[in-house]
């Protein structure tokens, strides 16, 4: 296996006063790539913390460089348009694609295979090796919740912790969700986090609270925002944390430095 580095950077002013730097990461393996759109701090050398991001449906950033700049789609998913309130000088995000080869499908049981697991390892270690990244979360959305489980399942020397959000607990016509999984395969930490009022029917919160018990792992549950926006199962609902995006992050950013369980999210 041999992986190489395409970085393409792409700076715009953050409240924080710095700039936020876009950069796409590469690893290339047999016949396929797996590509990271790496977001940091400009001036920032050095990250303690590496936040491994597996968005919603379908999963599938394609992304690309077109007149110079980063293109990528699912910008609105959660953990995409939210990634900015996990920066700081000592942490960094990774919103990680969809292999190549499955830019057209992407199901749910492939990303229970090695394969999918050695892609993974593949394009956090190139993005360690460049970045000189100290320790990975891994954090998963909605159906990116499946991904995130079974890439630290299959990496747990790489996931210091994993966080599932938004979880797909049930079967549906993309796949089985979380149903047949095997929480005893995950040693490392685990946090779950979910809205109250989740409206999708395939994330429910009742769901939610058996899956912690069931895992002996902690829940944050969320309250409030809005307004909602589109469908129940898309990202501007309360599925996706609509109007509160950023002190979920908060939240989840407060257990990765800490260790400790932090208080659930709004009224």
């Amino acid at each position: 296996m041999r992986c190489g580095v395409l970085a393409l950077a792409a700076c715009f002013l953050v409240p924080y006063a710095r700039a936020q730097v876009d950069e796409i990461v590469a690893a290339k393996l047999d016949r396929h790539t797996i590509g990271a759109l790496v977001t940091r701090l400009e001036q920032a050398k050095a990250f303690k913390h590496g936040i491994a991001i597996f968005p919603g449906h379908p999963g599938i950033l394609k992304l690309r460089e077109e007149n110079g700049q980063p293109e990528y789609d699912q910008r609105g998913n959660f953990l995409v348009r939210s990634r900015r309130h996990w920066l700081d000088d000592e942490t960094l995000t990774a919103v990680l694609d969809a292999p190549s080869d499955q830019w057209a499908t992407f199901t749910q049981e492939f990303r229970a295979t090695p394969r999918y697991g050695t892609d993974i390892a593949a394009i956090l270690n190139e993005v360690s090796k460049r970045y000189g990244v100290g320790e990975w979360t891994f954090v998963g959305t909605s159906e990116g919740s499946i991904s995130a489980f079974h890439a630290a399942r299959m990496n747990p020397p790489l996931a210091k912790r994993v966080i599932l959000t938004s979880s797909v607990f049930s079967a549906g016509a993309n796949g089985p969700g979380l149903t047949g999984a095997n929480f005893g395969e995950v040693s490392m930490p685990l946090l779950w986090v979910h809205h109250r009022d989740d409206p999708c029917q395939f994330t429910q919160y009742r769901d939610a609270r058996r899956y912690a018990e069931k895992s002996m792992s902690p829940l944050v549950t969320v309250r409030g925002g809005g307004p909602e926006q589109g469908a129940p199962c898309q990202a501007r609902s309360y599925h996706g944390y609509i109007g509160v995006e950023r002190e979920v992050v908060l939240a989840m950013r407060s257990w990765v430095k800490t260790g400790t369980v932090p208080a659930d999210v709004g009224r």
